[in-house]
């Protein structure tokens, strides 16, 4: 009865602190729902307020530090106004401007003791410097203002307030007011650290790291978190805090950290021992040997996908340790699960697991047979073709760690097989790549896959190109038309019908396949020849013995003359019985121009006549474009073989987008290979321009026998290049 009548005394006392702490916060909200609807109001007007109500709140705090119950109290509302004020990053500065930096910094400290009986209850304990704490921290958010808010001392008071709060902690004090106050001190220190290596260092010289170490095991997590998150910010490129970080033994802590079922708790535990090892391959080992590995990897299937992220970036730094450490991070079971990253939605995701995967797969000096199982690894459990996917990223940095991990993956004979049947090549050569260093990584990748192309490889791709599906069929002609070695050319495309496959796409009803077919039959035309067929004025076929540029037109022991234009032209029956058949034909044969001594000639024009003798008498003669035609027209008419070469010589400089169709017409009319060939090949090089002109799908479907003809001829006998066909 006693003990009912005793709480029943206390009742009206506890209604009425509850209805003092209500009318409390309704003060407080009202004072910061007044500067909201001032925010709201024109520039001017708002700044005007808003300074004032800083400035009040400043001299409130300025006023108020004391032990005294209404000063801790309107000290406790006034830090959290400016809290409220300054989540919004455009009132910052007026905070600042209004003075405020120093008031909460001298609030940071408890008022001194003597005012207070020693066992008498503190008003408002910790939530005071809590409030000054939040709300630095929210100010220190701007990098203008950190110095400032260090200057002020604030950042030996936190320190201080930390490891005071610490020792209150340890005495048996778990009060959810002290948790909070440790966890704003923390906060606060993370954000004047960020980025600020100069406030990093002067955190570890005022004697941060140790109590921050210690408060990795504290019983909350949220300060757990917030103590993990400062050491991050701290240990980011800054040597002598990651030292002394790991001298104050945090591994073992941070690696039980990892474990946690808390996303918010592994998240931050991943990202301090990532900047612990970044750059530090002592401390990388030291985390190593502390047991991280295994649960980093376990990250990798975590339901944060920040934790992934970083756990896949810190798998990519061990993997660049040794490579026994690769072959544990495998064995472990990361590959799969950074495949499967590979395909996720978050873009940061994909490109850190591309870049863990493509460590994996990199070869060190005296490690290669052991990097080689990675490699195959990676690729047999699918991991290829997500990998060519991003390379469609418009991202430059997830498409070049993309690039990186196929350069590693195409270092493996095993993997080149599927490299090409799932259409790398042509995933590699038709990329759009932003970065200099992702071309460069591409052609890299490109000639390591061309030098592989031999042997057993080779073997499985003809096996591949004869018995696969249509598509793998295609992709293999097309890969191997690029990275063949002309050696092995006839083996490819004469002998195991690769020329059929190319040939086909070049027929195809597909725009795509049809300029593959010709990029590769282009590139195929290169290799197969030193020199493209008409690249080079040719000799004449037949070695002869010439007359000389002197009996040109010389009636001097002429023996037969020609009426051209009703032009008389002198010339020597032995120099003609010798340049060509039709020649000799009309001289040894049954026709009426054997024993004339005048023979007309109908259809030609006395330049073009004349241009012609001058051949056969000397062997060699300059051609003009404006006469090439009709002297092709000549020499083809008297079997001049080597004058007809140099006029397809010559008209084969005057192929263009608007005359090729009429140009291999007259290829045709007159019998000329070699300016047929010229055609083919600019039809080849030039096909996706020609696709919107008139005829086109016609003059692709006359010229594929003549394409076939033509690589018969070139690759006639391995390891022979031919220019003159």
């Amino acid at each position: 009865m006693e003990l009912k009548k005793h709480q029943d005394q206390r009742l009206p006392e506890r209604k009425g602190q509850k209805r003092k702490l209500e009318e409390e916060i309704e003060e407080e909200q009202r004072e910061i729902s007044a500067v909201e609807e001032a925010a709201a109001a024109p520039y001017g007007e708002a700044r005007k307020v808003i300074l004032n109500e800083v400035y009040a709140q400043v001299n409130i705090l300025n006023s108020t530090f004391s032990w005294d119950e209404a000063h801790r109290a309107t000290a406790k509302r006034a830090t959290h106004v400016l809290a409220e004020l300054a989540k919004n990053e455009e009132v910052v500065n007026l905070i600042v401007e209004g003075g405020a930096v120093p008031a909460l910094v001298k609030h940071l400290q408890v008022p001194p003791s003597s005012e207070i009986d020693h066992d008498a209850s503190k008003p408002f304990e910790h939530e005071v410097e809590k409030g000054s704490a939040f709300a630095l921290g929210l100010l220190a958010v701007k990098p203008e203002h950190q110095q400032l808010i260090v200057d002020a001392g604030a950042l030996s008071h936190l320190v201080s307030l930390l490891k005071r709060q610490r020792d209150v902690h340890k005495d048996g004090s778990d009060s959810r007011a002290v948790n909070s106050v440790i966890r704003r001190a923390a906060d606060a220190i993370t954000n004047l650290a960020h980025e600020n290596s100069s406030i990093k260092t002067r955190v570890r010289m005022e004697g941060g790291i140790p109590p921050l170490v210690e408060l990795l095991e504290f019983t909350d997590t949220k300060v757990q978190r917030a103590a993990a998150g400062a050491l991050r910010t701290l240990a980011f490129k800054n040597d002598e805090n990651k030292n002394q970080i790991v001298e104050c033994n945090a591994l073992p802590a941070l690696i039980l950290m990892l474990r946690s079922d808390a996303a918010a708790i592994h998240y931050e535990a991943v990202g301090v021992i990532g900047n612990l090892v970044h750059s530090s391959p002592s401390i990388k080992r030291e985390v190593l040997a502390a047991g991280a590995l295994q649960p980093v990897i376990g990250l990798l299937s975590s339901c944060c996908s920040e934790s992934q992220r970083e756990a896949a970036l810190l798998l990519g730094q061990f993997a660049a340790t040794d490579s026994d450490c690769k072959v544990h991070i495998v064995q472990r079971g990361a590959v799969q699960p950074l495949i499967e990253m590979l395909q996720s939605p978050d873009v940061q995701l994909r490109e850190m697991s591309a870049f863990a995967l493509g460590r994996l797969a990199q070869v060190k000096k005296f490690t290669q047979f052991q990097d080689t199982h990675n490699q195959a690894g990676i690729a047999h459990n699918g991991g290829l073709v997500p990998l060519l996917k991003l390379l469609d990223s418009k991202n430059g940095s997830l498409q070049h760690n993309a690039a990186f991990s196929l350069y590693g993956l195409a270092d493996n004979e095993d993997n080149v097989s599927d490299f090409i049947s799932v259409g790398g090549v042509q995933k590699l050569q038709d990329g759009e790549f932003t970065v200099q260093a992702t071309k460069d990584c591409v052609a890299k990748t490109l000639k390591r896959l061309e030098e592989k192309i031999h042997g057993r490889v080779l073997n499985h791709l003809l096996y591949l190109m004869r018995v696969a599906e249509k598509a793998v069929q295609r992709r293999v002609a097309l890969a191997l038309a690029h990275l063949c070695s002309p050696d092995d050319q006839r083996t490819i495309f004469i002998n195991n019908c690769g020329l059929d496959i190319l040939l086909g796409l070049l027929g195809s009803s597909s725009p795509k396949q049809q300029l593959d077919g010709a990029i590769a039959l282009y590139r195929l035309a290169n290799k197969a020849t030193t020199l493209s067929p008409v690249d080079a004025a040719p000799p004449s076929p037949t070695p002869q013995v010439y007359l000389g540029e002197q009996y040109v037109n010389n009636a001097t022991l002429s023996d037969v003359t020609f009426l051209v234009e009703g032009r008389r032209f002198y010339a020597h029956r032995i120099c003609l019985l010798a340049s060509s058949d039709a020649f000799r034909a009309m001289f040894d044969g049954g026709y009426r121009e054997k024993d004339a001594r005048d023979i007309e000639i109908p259809n030609i024009r006395w330049e073009v006549f004349e241009l012609m003798m001058r051949f056969i008498y000397t062997g060699s003669v300059d051609v003009t474009l404006g006469i090439a035609q009709d002297l092709l027209r000549a020499a083809d008419q008297y079997l001049l073989e080597g004058l007809k070469r140099l006029c397809e010589y010559t008209i084969a400089q005057d192929i263009t987008l608007e005359n090729i169709s009429s140009m291999y017409e007259l290829s045709e009319a007159f019998h000329a290979i070699s300016l047929r060939h010229r055609c083919i090949l600019f039809i080849l090089e030039q096909f996706d321009k020609l696709t919107d002109k008139p005829r086109h799908s016609q003059l692709i479907h006359r010229i594929i026998p003549e394409i076939r003809d033509y690589f018969d001829k070139a690759l006639a006998k391995p390891n022979q290049h031919n220019s003159r066909l």
